[in-house]
């Protein structure tokens, strides 16, 4: 996020906080109202529901080039009936963004939400939370269970019946703290232990830690340098036991996503996990320039092998947005996100497994889907049974997934165009079973989406008292009212 120079302490961040938990504490009872779908957000976090056909998304930012917006509201997407409902529910957490949530099936179901971030109205100042909350899904109520230790960008999954959460950081004005520590805490007994990127469960009961990045310098006031990891590891007890676990190198074959950072992950069919997007960044003197990406990737953990994503029938081409000002023309650069564009011949790569364990690749070259002279497949779905069928996601970076009966959801996430974030509201979907195209449920045009140019210290400092939002906030109010029209 960009922004002026900072103007908050922690001291203000925490006031500012207390000032939007009084406004959440008017809350005094529940309400369910049916709703468009949410504004434009990134660092949110979308769950499945463990008993009902319903995706939960809560909290997240948006960043209008001005100011930056926090949230806590709890929104759910009933799959079936393609539909939104707002869910208030008193006593919420604080805003927050970049938090974890993990889905467990105790007690009808529980939404478990560790730390995260509440940042200043410039983006540049950072509150990291210690928190634990649980929504307990069958009565609709928050819990918060203990505060412990600060920190955001980290990792959590569900294990039996423990959380386990690896790295995060915390940011402050002057550096960054990077963790590589392990903390388990039990959902029996409600305590914390420590022990001795990316998680996933492996079938095995293991769990996979795979890439990083790491800001280990400013090149100027609102351009980081990084590091980034593409290593794998595996987590797991040692000898059976619950409360040590060893950390071991891995090295899985086949085809695994290029270097890059920003990318989401989510466990897919047969225990895979699967991982969507994310961004390259090319360093420049004093400016970074950033490849966007909408691939996808599997990961068998039984094969330990790597495997790239390819679509049966129409298919996305991979597309690029430059960050920095090389991309701005004259007249401007049109903002483009979904929309597919000639498409070239596209390569279908199989694999088969011979009866003595071989793998025999297949690479097979088929012509554009839908080019001139290319008949329409018998076994194709027609315009009207297909619905509306899109080349899939454009690039992008920190979107949220979820997956439910073998179907891929993607939401959310952020591009950059010249100077321009463009915080994205978008829902597609893909079957996962079949593979063949994505299906747009939710819309949006990014060239309807506010933005606002960077103001001086002095405004910022003025407008710091209810800059970020909430649903209580007027001009929250009208700025969602118009996002939810993107």
């Amino acid at each position: 996020m960009r922004g002026a120079e900072s103007v908050c302490s922690e001291e203000d961040l925490e006031a500012l906080i207390a000032h939007f938990q009084t406004l959440d504490a008017k809350r005094t009872q529940t309400v369910e109202a049916p709703c468009p779908p949410p504004s434009p957000r990134l660092n949110a976090s979308l769950s499945v529901h463990p008993e009902k056909d319903e995706l939960i998304l809560f909290g997240g930012e948006y960043f209008n080039g001005q100011k930056t917006f926090l949230y806590n509201e709890l929104y759910v997407y009933n799959i079936r009936k393609d539909t939104w409902t707002k869910v208030d529910i008193p006593s919420p957490p604080p805003r927050r963004c970049a938090h974890q949530a993990v889905v467990v099936p105790q007690g009808g179901g529980q939404l478990w939400v560790f730390g995260g971030e509440f940042a200043s109205p410039n983006g540049e100042q950072f509150y990291h939370y210690k928190d634990l909350w649980v929504l307990h899904l069958a009565t609709k109520t928050w819990e918060q269970v203990k505060r412990s230790f600060g920190r955001s960008g980290h990792r959590m999954v569900a294990w039996k019946r423990q959380l386990i959460l690896f790295v995060g950081f915390h940011e402050s004005a002057r550096d960054y703290i990077y963790y590589n520590d392990v903390y388990t805490f039990n959902l029996d007994t409600f305590t914390w232990s420590k022990s001795g990127c990316q998680m996933s469960v492996t079938p095995q009961g293991g769990i996979i830690i795979y890439g990083a990045t790491r800001n280990s310098k400013r090149v100027k006031k609102d351009v980081d340098r990084g590091t980034r990891h593409s290593d794998m590891f595996l987590l797991k007890p040692e000898d059976g036991r619950e409360d040590k676990w060893v950390w071991t190198r891995m090295n899985p074959s086949g085809v695994k996503p290029t270097p890059r950072s920003g990318f989401s992950a989510a466990m897919a069919l047969n225990h895979q996990t699967l991982f969507f997007g994310g961004v390259c960044d090319e360093e420049e003197e004093e400016s970074l320039a950033g490849e966007f990406f909408n691939d996808l990737y599997f990961y068998d953990a039984t094969r330990n092998r790597w495997f790239e994503g390819q679509l049966k029938g129409p298919k996305s081409e991979k597309k690029k947005r430059r960050r920095g000002r090389k991309e701005e023309s004259e007249g401007g650069s049109k903002l483009a996100c979904g929309g597919a564009g000639t498409q070239g011949p596209v390569q279908v790569v199989k694999e088969v497994v011979a009866e003595d364990g071989t793998v025999v690749t297949i690479k097979q070259v088929l012509a554009a889907p839908g080019s001139a002279g290319q008949p329409r497949s018998e076994d194709e779905d027609s315009p009207e049974e297909a619905g509306s069928s899109a080349p899939g996601p454009c690039p992008r970076s920190n979107a949220m997934l979820a997956v439910k009966h073998g179907v891929l959801y993607v939401y959310g996430g952020m591009f950059e165009a010249g100077d321009r974030q463009v915080t994205l509201s978008d829902l597609h979907c893909l079957d996962l079973h079949r593979m063949e195209a994505w299906k747009a449920l939710v819309e949006m045009d990014p060239e309807t989406q506010e933005w606002l140019e960077e103001t001086d210290s002095e405004e910022d400092s003025e407008e710091v008292e209810g800059a970020e939002g909430g649903d209580e906030d007027e001009d929250e109010d009208s700025r969602e009212e118009s996002g939810a029209e993107d």
